[in-house]
């Protein structure tokens, strides 16, 4: 037995040796590193990890992307439908100190010695098992993509790199094809919490003629032209950039503050609508022509939770939003050369689903008909159940549903901070990814791309996690958490277009989404959240099947044609 084993490991070693030889590509692995709560890739100006996207040329290959606790980054390994034999996908194996200091070879030989010497213990250890059936003639929504926030924070930070390099880095690990391929962006109209201080553009009482939004804010000007320079670096083709308003300026709302209990004056329901109108103008002007608007970000903070909520708000019930979006923000919108923007309401929880709405027509019949789309933010999805979503697909089945925020260090039990590392984060947007494409969501934007190490700047101390944490002790690099990856998994080979498919699993040991993407390629994410080794047996409806084993904690990509 002894003989048999090593000879199979030589074998094993020299295939792999000649495939990670022979097969070299443009594509840059993660720097890796430990971190307080697990592991990090490091990112300067000088190197940043990559992933090109893949290329099958063969209809029976398949190609695996595929990240885990123990440490893989968008590891990458190929095969082809019909072979009787199971295909595994090694783990990340920690290097010794010997090989720490070895050459780009002897640690390529090391490591492929270790994988291949691991294959009994991973095979005589707990495995799992379970039957993923794709039918791609089953289909369900259509995807409009994935996307991050450009805040002030972002703006902050990006300013204050040492080097414009790592900027580009940052730029293209979100929105290059061989990054996240991500294609939507949202931004504050004004300030927002995640800014050094709350503005808005009219900030002179009684400025009811908007006299200076004809030009760019001293706080936005920044922001634009890194916004330009985003588009120009990492060569996104379709950037939808979708707009929302924290609060007016202070002296059209009744409390005349930034935050508190204040509610729009009916006096300036109007203004407030041709000030969105003039923001659009001034975007499109300065080079960021914009996809959508929301009626404003989370109108239960200037409401309800005042006590809790210090940042900029701006208070709305169903009732006076269905004025507001019907007699003004609509006609206002619709009539002008924007008038095939997309709107979205409500910028807030799953608790004001589908209610919020139902109150809006009965205030102004049919009012939401303005709307094109409604937009979600995730932090109560663990508390509030999907009956809330489904009565608002039943309620209103043709709008384009959008997570228009999300991140962690929001809730009390939380740590409002950056963990460094943390996979518990990445499983968490893993799990709420799939939960919420599969009840029918078309899209997905988290919130800032980067923070700091103390989840800012945040100018009341709001501060939460981000899938980028900025080193500013230096400003010399940052570092991409597994929550990055977890992101990556689904908006990486997913663009726009791509239709969901039926993926069943024959049990809870696999959780999956697939997608028949434009190219008629499909892709389908596959996550392992147990702390076993997975058999998956993967059947499709026209290509037939193969056995994949997959690590423990681990989230995969699936691409074939």
């Amino acid at each position: 037995m002894g003989k048999m084993f090593a000879s199979s490991g030589i074998l094993v070693l020299g295939v792999l040796l000649v495939s990670a030889i022979g097969g070299q590509s443009e594509s840059i692995p993660c720097k890796l590193i430990d971190a307080k709560h697990g592991k990090v890739c490091v990112c300067t100006a000088d190197y940043c990890d990559y992933l090109e996207n893949p290329v099958l040329t063969d209809e029976n290959e398949w190609f695996l992307i595929s990240s885990s606790k123990q440490g893989l980054r968008f590891s990458t390994t190929s095969d082809k439908f019909g072979k009787e034999e199971k295909f595994t996908v090694q783990d990340y194996v920690e290097p010794t100190q010997e090989t720490a200091n070895a050459t780009i070879l002897s640690r390529l030989f090391d490591k492929v010695v270790a994988s291949a010497f691991t294959f009994e213990s991973r095979e005589s250890s707990i495995t799992r098992t379970v039957t993923l059936r794709l039918d791609r003639s089953k289909t369900h929504q259509k995807m409009v993509g994935f996307g991050g926030s450009y805040t002030g924070a972002v703006e902050y930070l990006v300013e204050n790199f040492k080097r414009s390099e790592l900027a580009d880095h940052l730029y293209k690990s979100f929105y290059a094809e061989d990054g996240l391929g991500f294609n939507l962006m949202r931004v504050s109209i004004g300030g927002c919490d995640f800014d050094l201080e709350p503005w808005s553009y009219a900030e002179e009482e009684g400025d009811t003629v908007l006299s200076d939004m004809d030009e760019l804010n001293a706080h936005d000007v920044t922001r634009v032209a890194q916004i330009k320079r985003l588009i120009e670096v990492s060569g996104v083709k379709n950037l939808l950039v979708k707009g929302a308003a924290w609060s007016s300026p202070p002296w059209m709302k009744t409390n005349n503050r930034w935050t508190g209990f204040g509610r729009l004056k009916r006096a300036y329901y109007q203004t407030w609508a041709d000030y969105h109108l003039r923001w659009l103008r001034l975007m499109e002007d300065n080079g960021i022509p914009i996809w959508a608007i929301s009626t404003g970000n989370e109108p239960m903070n200037g409401i309800l939770f005042m006590y809790f909520v210090k940042f900029m708000s701006l208070g709305w019930t169903p009732q006076t939003q269905a004025i507001w979006l019907n007699d003004h923000l609509g006609p206002t919108i619709r009539n002008s050369e924007f008038k095939d923007i997309i709107l979205f309401g409500n910028d807030d929880q799953r608790y004001t689903f589908p209610h919020w709405f139902k109150m809006m027509n009965r205030t102004r019949p049919n009012s939401i008909d303005y709307l094109d789309g409604l937009s979600l933010h995730w932090y109560w999805d663990e508390i509030f159940g999907n009956s809330f979503i489904e009565q608002t697909t039943e309620y209103a089945p043709d709008k384009i549903l959008i997570v228009s925020e999300s991140c962690i260090g929001d809730k009390p039990w939380q740590a409002a901070a950056p963990l460094l590392g943390s996979w518990e984060r990445a499983e968490k947007y893993a799990r709420d990814y799939l939960l919420n494409i599969k009840l029918g969501f078309h899209g997905w934007i988290d919130w800032n791309i980067c923070l700091d190490e103390i989840g800012g700047p945040n100018y009341v101390d709001n501060t939460v996690d981000a899938p980028v944490i900025v080193n500013t002790t230096t400003f010399e690099e940052f570092y991409k958490q597994p929550m990055f990856y977890a992101i990556g998994h689904f908006s990486k080979l997913v663009p726009e277009g791509s239709v969901r498919i039926d993926a069943v699993p024959s049990n809870v040991n696999l959780d999956s989404v697939a997608f028949l993407r434009p190219d008629n390629k499909i892709a389908a994410v596959l996550f392992n959240s147990g702390r076993a080794d997975l058999d998956i047996t993967l059947v499709d409806s026209i290509r037939g099947q193969f056995v994949v084993n997959v690590p423990a904690k681990s989230i995969h990509t699936l691409l074939y044609s």
